[in-house]
């Protein structure tokens, strides 16, 4: 495996939050997700894992990769560090990309950010089970989908922790939620594209 350069600043002992997604197109409710986790656990930095392919979803779907890329990078700014390391390493599903990570940082204490709206997607994930066995989920709520919470696989399993624990650890985390999503951006966007 040929890690150049990590993906962002790495100090032993840190916290660091793990947003990954297909960023198609990134957005603030993105940025929402990042910022309530970073500022209610303290984490020492969130890196953004812009997926080279979503298994969950068709490629024709997919912006490019450096489209993405640099989008999230305009949307995160300064409050996360974006990257396509899972074209580099060649990973394609999360439960991978979690254990090169970990092999990879020994002394970092990794924590998956998602927001609620991925939540009842996430027993399609493979090996969602491995995935919360090996690092404690942050879940932020965002609109419209607080109910979904109870109904997860996930939560249904393990269900809530009070505070970041070691995993399985599902946490929920509230804050003035933002309405954006990648999919209301992109049918928006659509009928503007076919004229």
């Amino acid at each position: 495996m040929n890690w150049i350069v990590p993906p962002g600043p790495v100090r032993p002992k840190a916290t660091i939050g793990l947003l990954g997604g297909s960023f198609n197109p990134p957005h603030k409710g993105h940025l929402y997700v990042s910022e309530v986790a970073k500022r209610t656990l303290g984490l020492s930095a969130v890196w953004w894992l812009v997926t080279p392919g979503n298994p969950l979803k068709r490629a024709s779907e997919l912006a490019d990769l450096l489209t993405r890329t640099a989008l999230a990078q305009q949307v995160a700014g300064a409050q996360a560090t974006v990257t396509a390391i899972e074209g580099r390493i060649g990973t394609r599903y999360t439960v991978d990309t979690l254990r090169a990570l970990r092999r990879r940082f020994p002394d970092v204490r990794f924590v998956w950010l998602m927001g609620s709206d991925n939540l009842a997607g996430f027993g399609r994930w493979k090996d969602w089970a491995t995935i919360a066995a090996s690092v404690p989920i942050v879940v932020v709520r965002r609109p419209g989908t607080a109910l979904d919470t109870l109904k997860s696989p996930l939560v249904r399993r393990f269900g809530q922790a009070r505070r970041l624990t070691a995993p399985p650890c599902v946490l929920l985390l509230d804050g003035p939620r933002s309405p954006q999503s990648s999919s209301a951006i992109r049918m928006a966007l659509e009928p503007r594209l076919m004229a």
